[in-house]
């Protein structure tokens, strides 16, 4: 009796320390790109199938259309946290993308243009040079590009943070905005809501959004009220509710749904 009461809690123990070494070594994995964007990565939702999932659930997982407003903002991430991989981007001197000068540089390859890099740049120097934006960003215990894993609603969700401070116990998104002053317009429509939801439960803290202007380069930092919050629970519900319809349920014929509203 007493070797049974000894090895129930070395059983025990053995399959927690298992359980956490496989949670480790899934997040390790995910911190490369190549994994976190591909086949591997895919097996979790994340923010970016809400929309579809709102919208156009067959849509969901359907490869996204190259757009350069997605392709100055990740320039702008990368230039900030992760500048030894800018190397990875091309850049052509080109007035605009309709040009022969980037046509025959670019091929059908979506390119930043030099101008561009050029006002990427100008939005890093000036969020650098903010006192509060720095602290935020560099000091302390900060990580860069953390990625967490989660259940929520019945399914796997994961997220990679561009900034974890764990000092001021906030996750810290990076954004850029053709009109700061719109912000909580752009917030809605591009489901930073969810966003802001996903990550604070991955991540166990609160949400920041730090901010700047494309044309008059005025920075914002942008906090998260409940309501914020709740209108991204609601939407990350609804997304999982979608998904276990039109990709679990094993007796629904996505050929039969449709839209009910009164007008």
């Amino acid at each position: 009796m007493k070797k049974l009461l000894i090895l129930i809690p070395i059983i025990v123990i053995g399959f927690y320390i298992k359980k956490q070494m496989d949670k480790k070594q899934i997040l390790e994995k995910l911190k490369i790109d190549e994994e976190y964007y591909g086949e591997f990565g895919n097996q979790y939702l994340s923010n970016s199938h809400v929309g579809r999932l709102l919208k156009d659930p067959l849509q969901t997982f359907e490869p996204s259309k190259p757009n350069p407003n997605f392709l100055i903002g990740g320039y702008f991430h990368t230039c900030i946290l992760e500048p030894n991989k800018l190397k990875n981007y091309k850049v052509v001197k080109a007035t605009t993308r309709n040009t022969k000068a980037y046509k025959d540089v670019a091929g059908e390859e979506l390119c930043l243009l030099e101008h561009e890099v050029d006002m990427i740049e100008l939005m890093r120097d000036k969020v650098m040079e903010n006192d509060i934006c720095r602290d935020l960003i560099t000091a302390g215990d900060v990580e860069y590009e953390v990625p967490m894993i989660e259940e929520m609603f019945g399914n796997m969700w994961k997220g990679k943070a561009d900034i974890v401070n764990h000092d001021e116990k906030l996750v810290i998104d990076l954004k850029t905005t053709s009109d700061i002053s719109k912000f909580n317009w752009s917030a809605s429509k591009y489901n930073y809501d969810s966003q802001a939801y996903i990550y604070s439960k991955l991540f166990g803290y609160e949400f920041l959004f730090i901010v700047i202007d494309k044309k008059t380069h005025q920075i914002g930092l942008f906090d998260c009220s409940p309501d914020f919050y709740k209108r991204g629970e609601d939407k990350v519900r609804k997304a999982s509710e979608a998904y276990d319809l039109f990709y679990k349920a094993k007796d629904f014929d996505p050929k039969q749904y449709f839209i009910s509203k009164t007008l």
